[in-house]
């Protein structure tokens, strides 16, 4: 059996993914990235957890601040499986020199040679696993946050047991796609019996491995049928993540056909997302029906006033903050 710590530590760290979503009434959403369910679920040793009450009671401030300039806070839980215990991004890549940990996984295969070996996880660890998620739901709410979005891409756990090349185990969590589905989907059950049914529940999915034999969009989208019937609202779709070789074709709006597909054949609403950068654009993957929201998170990082230039750029009349409104465009 795989080791849990029962060790409660706060986050260090605190990353924004902006969404202008309509599955939120038209407010703007602010959410987390990845928020471990676990200690042993962060990529990093600096990332953000809501695996303690007193994670929760620290959210809250954020939360709050969030809703009183009337915006809607959403919170990422997440995972990492094969990929925890790994340094943080500008430390370079590859698994934590010092005080690392031992990651878990469906099996125990490393996502990379630089990367550490999981252990291989027993049935009552997937059982463990899906309750922390669940754990995690209901402090997310204490905490006042509005959206969960239940992290299944980008080759973390719940991605590598939807995927055969990183899932081979023989039991009834491997194999056929039923069964690679099956603790995602429990995952999703587990938290939206926690979750108040008018509150939104997002998923976020890699549509495609990018690389032969592995996940790709025809199991994305019937996974996305499952995940409706479980209660999901909204599918984020990305790519990628699980495969360190894979060869991704990124370029503008790489990934919103496949939003497009799992939007048009499992009646399930989706977010495109990655590499959207410009507010035409962006309009025109909504108008146009490829996607029912868009998710961005880098442009926002380069220009935290994206959202008001774009407003502008569409013809709306943005509101300014009042200290702002001496350069507000005229």
């Amino acid at each position: 059996m795989c080791q849990y710590s029962s060790i409660d530590g706060m986050a260090n760290d605190w990353h924004l993914v902006h969404l202008g979503s309509r599955a939120v009434g038209g407010a703007g959403l602010v959410m987390t990235e990845a928020t471990a369910v676990s200690r042993e679920g962060r990529i990093s040793p600096s990332d953000l957890g809501i695996w303690s009450d007193e994670h929760a009671v620290a959210l809250s401030r954020i939360t709050d601040f969030i809703r009183k300039q009337g915006a809607v806070a959403g919170v990422q839980l997440a995972h990492a499986g094969r990929k925890a215990s790994t340094k943080v991004p500008w430390e370079g890549d590859g698994a934590v020199t010092d005080g690392g940990w031992e990651p878990i996984a469906p099996s125990a295969v490393k996502f990379a040679d630089n990367y550490p070996k999981p252990c291989e996880m027993t049935i009552d660890d997937i059982g463990k696993a899906a309750i922390l998620f669940a754990d995690a739901a209901r402090r997310s709410l204490d905490a006042g946050f509005q959206v969960i979005e239940i992290h299944m891409a980008h080759g973390y756990l719940l991605h590598e047991f939807l995927s055969p090349l990183s899932n081979f185990r023989n039991d009834k969590y491997g194999g056929p796609l039923e069964n690679r589905a099956r603790f995602p989907l429990e995952v999703a059950k587990r938290i939206r019996a926690v979750w108040p049914a008018d509150l939104p529940l997002f998923v976020r999915i890699s549509a495609t491995d990018w690389t032969d034999g592995g996940w790709d969009i025809e199991q994305s989208v019937q996974l996305a049928k499952w995940l409706k019937e479980a209660g999901v609202d909204l599918i984020d779709v990305s790519s990628g993540g699980n495969v360190a070789a894979a060869k991704i074709p990124a370029a503008p709006g790489y990934q919103t056909r496949f939003s497009e597909r799992i939007r048009s054949e499992s009646g399930l609403m989706t977010s495109a997302v990655g590499m959207i950068t410009d507010a035409h654009q962006a309009e025109h993957i909504l108008v146009t029906g490829q996607a029912d929201a868009v998710t961005m998170a880098r442009k926002f990082l380069r220009d935290p006033y994206f959202p008001l230039h774009a407003a502008k750029t569409l013809g709306d009349d943005p509101q300014y903050p009042k200290q702002y409104l001496r350069a507000k465009p005229r």
